[in-house]
């Protein structure tokens, strides 16, 4: 399969490239903004690669009618849905350098 030392050198150096270019996107996802919302726009959730919520926003009409059991599911909803984008954001990211190999710890 490989022929002496210079084919393992050299799948060696192409994993040590795939792990450089992992670790870079994952520093790079780490940074960016994600968004998700609920109830038609009622609640909107945004946080960053690192799973963080970064803002939440609820519309004032909402509060109106005075359910809060109905926010409660709207914020979860929200902010599940921008975690979601979240993870297949970054997994579409790392397929695209790993060839859809998955590999774990990224």
């Amino acid at each position: 399969m490989f022929k002496g030392a210079n084919g393992m050198a050299g799948l060696m150096k192409q994993a040590n490239q795939m792990q450089m270019k992992m670790k870079k996107l994952q520093e790079e996802l780490a940074t960016r903004e994600f968004t998700g919302t609920s109830g038609g726009g009622a609640v909107t959730a945004k946080v960053n690669g690192e799973n963080k919520i970064l803002n939440l926003t609820i519309n004032p009409e909402v509060m109106t009618g005075g359910d809060v059991e109905m926010l409660q599911d709207l914020v979860t909803s929200a902010v599940n849905d921008a975690l979601k984008v979240a993870k297949d954001t970054s997994s579409q990211e790392m397929s695209k350098i790993t060839g859809g190999m998955n590999i774990p710890g990224f």
